[in-house]
Formats: C-alpha cells, structure tokens, sequence
C-alpha cells in the first residue's frame, strides 16, 4: 500500500517538530551550563575577593598589632628603667645610712689597732712615738674609701660629722675620750680592706713609729650612731 499524502505530511510535520524540540534542548542545556559556569565562576571570585579582602585587614591589623606591641615594649623597658632606677636609690639610701650611722649593722671585716711605740730612743720627743688624731683619721679614711659600710672607734660609731682631736694624751671622738691603744673596726669585704691598708697606711704609720696590728672578723656588730646602747 502507498502511503498517502496525508501520511507523508504528518510524518513530515512529526519529523520537522522532533528536530526542533531537539534542538531545543541541546540549545537549553547549552544555556544551562553557561549559566552554571557563569555562577560558579562569580562564586569563584566572590570568594577571590573575599579572601583578598580578609588577608588586606590582616596584614593590617598586623601592622596595628605590632605598634602595640612596640609601644607596649617600650613601656616595659621605660618601667623596667625606673624599677631598676628605684632599686638603685634605695640600695644607695641603704648605704648611706650605713656610712652616716643611722641604722644598726652588722657583717664581716676588720679590726685595726694602733698602740703607742713601746721603744722611745734616748732623747727623741717621746710625742713623735705616740698616735695622734692624724694617725685614726688617715685609717678611717682609707676604710672608707676602700668601701668600708661603717667604722667605729673603740666601739663608738663613727658618722659624716664625726670630730676626732687630741686632747693631750688622750684623743677625743665626738667628745668622748680615748687613751691608746685604738682599735678601729670596719665593716665590709675584709679582704679588700685588709689590702688596702696594708698598700698605703701601715707602711706610713710604722714609719711614724706606731705599732700596728690588723685582724680579720666574720662578724661584727654596730649600733647606731650615738645610740642608748652605744
């Protein structure tokens, strides 16, 4: 049987439409992966964005960060500064009332005792053989100066104003009088005080004939300057 025209046109009609609504969804599948690859690839580079935007507020926060901490560095040593200042003055207050005689101490050093010649040669001014005020202050000196922390004589504290004269035989500190021999105590490093004696005075006081006797202490005790107990 042929087919008739009738046939042929609606096979034709069919034919026609399939071929549209083929292309027709290859043309919207196309759209639709352009349009899937435009999105991801706009969320691709909103998150681009935002990542470069978290790491410009980090860099900057960093660079606010560490001029805190350099501010705050510098307080620290500025602190530290003045801590370091304060303990200085107090440590220099300690030792000053120490050196002036305000306050008890106690510690090692040494004892320095100064006596009368025993030998006078025949007609030589037996004055000449005898310690004199001289001979106490150039050792108190000395002490001092070799980093002594307090100095008495015969047992009384000797302060900044201290006054030591010779009152005939006797010598006087402070008003109160002494008859030889003199033993002048020293608080502080023995050793560097027994040296430094031992360089400079002893040799001056030997020739001025007093005889000199020096002794090390581990422990010694002062009480303040013209206390009730001294």
């Amino acid at each position: 049987m042929k087919p008739t025209g009738k046939y042929v046109f609606f096979s034709i009609i069919m034919l026609v439409t399939g071929f549209f609504l083929s292309y027709s969804y290859q043309i919207t599948k196309k759209e639709a992966a352009t349009h899937e690859s435009n999105s991801q690839w706009k969320q691709e580079d909103g998150l681009r964005s935002d990542i470069l935007s978290t790491q410009k507020t980090n860099r900057k926060l960093n660079g606010e960060l560490k001029k805190i901490q350099l501010q705050i560095q510098k307080r620290e040593n500025k602190l530290a500064d003045q801590e370091k200042k304060s303990y200085n003055l107090v440590e220099d207050l300690k030792k000053m009332r120490k050196v002036v005689g305000s306050v008890k101490v106690k510690g090692p050093g040494i004892e320095v005792t100064l006596s009368d010649s025993s030998y006078v040669p025949d007609g030589d001014n037996p004055n000449n053989y005898i310690v004199h005020e001289e001979h106490i202050r150039s050792v108190i000196y000395e002490m001092l100066v070799s980093g002594a922390e307090a100095v008495a004589v015969n047992g009384q504290r000797i302060s900044h104003s201290s006054y030591i004269a010779c009152v005939g035989p006797v010598v006087s500190v402070d008003g109160n009088q002494y008859p030889a021999p003199f033993t002048i105590t020293a608080i502080g490093d023995k050793s560097v005080l027994g040296k430094s004696l031992n360089l400079s005075v002893v040799s001056d006081l030997v020739n001025d004939g007093i005889d000199v006797r020096i002794a090390t202490k581990d422990d010694i005790t002062m009480d303040p300057y013209l206390s009730k107990e001294g």
